[in-house]
């Protein structure tokens, strides 16, 4: 019986230990990504590099989808490639992702003003705080979820896509509805799964796989943060400038 416990006591702390670390990454790519995107949007000699001026209005550059491309390219190398990187590596694209991610996220400041933001982000920190704490404290299995919520976000995309051509102002509000459950729900699928996988992790003294694992946890958060604070922005981002 007192093995046992020791046992549960041991899987506990390792369980607490990565995911304390998964936090800590993903804090950090936050802070980096939005100090990075404030400084873009308040510099008028950076703002120039990403954005042209039309007589429409600012008009994104070359550069900016560029940016945007090395994003998508960045996650897809770090996802399919991490095991084959040392901790380090996988580091430096992390939040070299975070920056770049910054930069062109700077277009949010441009389009929304700073106390809608400010509380959009409060919002979504809460939210992910509440969902991330049942992920983890739940007893109900949640691995069911992840099939739907993949679903979900598949559609989410091609409904996106296919209303950039109708600009449906009714399809837009109810993807942006539907983009917010499926971001909630994957924050508590997430964190359960990352629970899980901190079982184990790092005891045999292999800390490179410990940090890699963390790394790729906080990837997979971060990204969960973002779109959730995209989403909610377009209902409570209504102070457009």
């Amino acid at each position: 019986m007192e093995y046992q416990q020791n046992t549960i006591i041991q899987v506990r702390e390792q369980q607490a230990a990565f995911i304390a670390k998964v936090y800590m990454w993903m804090s950090l790519a936050l802070v980096i990504t939005g100090l990075t995107s404030y400084v873009t949007a308040t510099s008028p000699a950076l703002l120039s590099l990403m954005f042209s001026v039309t007589e429409a209005g600012l008009k994104p550059t070359f550069l900016f989808y560029a940016l945007i491309l090395g994003e998508l390219g960045l996650v897809v190398f770090l996802s399919a490639a991490i095991q084959r990187m040392t901790g380090s590596l996988a580091t430096a694209v992390f939040l070299l992702y975070s920056f770049i991610n910054g930069m062109t996220l700077s277009m949010v400041f441009l389009a929304y003003t700073g106390s809608s933001i400010a509380t959009t982000f409060f919002i979504t920190a809460g939210t992910f705080a509440v969902m991330s704490l049942y992920g983890y404290y739940t007893k109900k299995d949640l691995t069911s979820w992840g099939r739907i919520l993949f679903m979900a976000l598949i559609g989410i995309i091609i409904a996106s896509l296919v209303n950039l051509f109708m600009r449906n102002a009714m399809m837009d509000w109810v993807i942006s509805l539907v983009g917010v459950l499926v971001f909630v729900g994957l924050i508590a699928y997430d964190t359960q799964r990352l629970k899980m996988l901190g079982i184990g992790i790092g005891t045999d003294g292999d800390m490179e796989n410990h940090r890699k694992a963390s790394i790729l946890g906080a990837l997979t958060l971060y990204l969960d943060f973002i779109n959730l604070f995209l989403f909610l922005l377009r209902f409570f981002g209504g102070n457009r400038k």
